[in-house]
């Protein structure tokens, strides 16, 4: 009867009347910052992705991975908010909706809250950090792309370029508090879109050729595909917090909503660039397209600067995650004293660590597959199908419907890892025999 009691008043908790933030975003806001997370870097790589599978699966592909993604990310902060209600809590983190859903979910699984709370804080470690190996190796390349054109007499291998950014980047992480980091983003977001802009200008400036381009890519690189536009579209890790930062949390979900109108936005945005940017340039495609504009023209050079400046800006804003996770584990077992030496030599070397992998492994199109094909698969679509199979074992429908949903949910994401492992594996090989050769 107790158990009832408390049932009926974990239900009654509304967590949004509860929510107490100092600044909160409304509709718009959020809105633009859902779509910042997603429309970074990795709008560039899409028209790779579209070389890799053929013009018409390319399309295809990107509504459904769209539709998958945009899915589990409601499905997770649904689940978040069943858990605040049941714990009586305004609002929970990533991980900490992970942890709860179990904690409280079937009993047999309940001893393995803490575990699932460690297993999602430490995926949303790995994904961002390889996220700065990826935006380490891009600024790379475009900055050796212009002083290869301009500074000929000093022609370095990208590897160099990796190790003398290594530097910058050092100072550049000492920035702590987000407020700080803010009018770095703006200029990073303001230059990330001159950059759009001049891609569709070179994209667009002469005749597009159509006829060799193919419908439907070779089988054997779909997995590369998946990968690649499973990264760029997978913004799971600023979802909590946009949604628990937002004035009317209740417009996050729903129909029109904040989540359906960015994802709408950044599935049409993305197939119109992929499209496009495949028609352009065919398989020359490189991991950014930036890297495939001109070198002889100034729109291209300062798209080609814009996005290493834009890139090099963001890097803190991606590295906040690295350090939170990271901080929260190592500071009780640092003394006091000693915590402000450890943050400084703690975000060093981090960022030797990101550089020293994009040093050994400079290729930026591998780098973006493993990413999204581990990280991002785990992150987007493996934990949200679990966590709600989890929360909802005692009602999953009929005919268990929730349950076969997400097992094919969870399995799409495993072949997708396992798949974009295993060419991305294989591309580096080849890559790295014809450099002995």
């Amino acid at each position: 009867m107790e158990m009832n009691k408390n049932e009926v008043e974990s239900q009654d908790y509304n967590p949004f009347k509860h929510r107490q933030v100092k600044k909160p975003n409304s509709d718009i806001r959020s809105l633009a910052n859902l779509l910042k997370a997603s429309l970074g870097s990795g709008i560039l790589a899409i028209p790779l992705a579209f070389a890799n599978s053929g013009w018409g699966v390319g399309i295809v592909g990107t509504v459904i991975i769209a539709f998958i993604c945009t899915h589990c990310v409601h499905i997770f902060v649904a689940v978040s908010r069943k858990c605040c209600k049941a714990v009586r809590k305004p609002l929970l983190s990533y991980a900490e909706t992970c942890e709860v859903a179990v904690a409280i979910g079937p009993k047999k699984l309940r001893p393995l809250a803490s575990a699932a709370r460690v297993f999602a804080e430490f995926s949303l470690l790995f994904t961002y950090i390889g996220v700065c190996c990826i935006f380490t190796v891009l600024i790379a390349d475009s900055v050796k792309q212009l002083l290869d054109r301009y500074v000929s007499g000093y022609i370095l291998p990208v590897e160099y370029y990796c190790l003398i950014l290594i530097v910058p980047l050092c100072i550049l992480v000492q920035i702590r508090y987000l407020k700080w980091l803010a009018p770095l983003s703006l200029t990073a977001n303001i230059l990330l879109v001159a950059t759009f802009l001049i891609c569709l200008y070179y994209i667009f400036k002469d005749e597009i050729k159509v006829s060799d381009k193919r419908v439907v890519g070779y089988p054997s690189r779909f997995p590369a595909f998946l990968s690649t536009v499973i990264f760029a579209m997978e913004g799971i890790g600023v979802v909590m917090p946009v949604e628990n930062n937002m004035k009317k949390p209740e417009h996050f979900l729903g129909c029109p909503s904040v989540l359906s109108i960015a994802m709408t936005f950044i599935m049409v945005l993305y197939a119109i660039l992929g499209l496009f940017g495949y028609f352009r340039y065919g398989d020359d495609l490189k991991g950014s397209i930036t890297l495939n504009l001109p070198l002889d023209a100034w729109p291209a050079i300062c798209g080609k600067a814009f996005i290493a400046i834009s890139i090099f800006l963001t890097y803190p804003l991606h590295f906040y995650v690295v350090l939170d996770v990271l901080t929260k584990y190592a500071e009780p077992i640092i003394k006091e004293k000693y915590r402000n030496l450890a943050q400084v030599f703690g975000r060093i070397l981090v960022v030797c660590f990101c550089g020293g992998i994009g040093i050994a492994l400079p290729m930026l199109e591998q780098i973006i597959n493993i990413v999204g094909a581990v990280f991002y698969s785990i992150l987007g679509l493996i934990i949200p199908g679990v966590i709600e199979t989890v929360n909802r074992w005692d009602n999953l429908g009929k005919y268990n419907w929730i349950l076969w949903k997400n097992m094919l949910i969870v399995l799409f994401g495993v072949c997708s890892l396992i798949s974009g492992l295993i060419v991305t594996i294989f591309d580096i090989i080849e890559k790295l025999n014809k450099k002995t050769v």
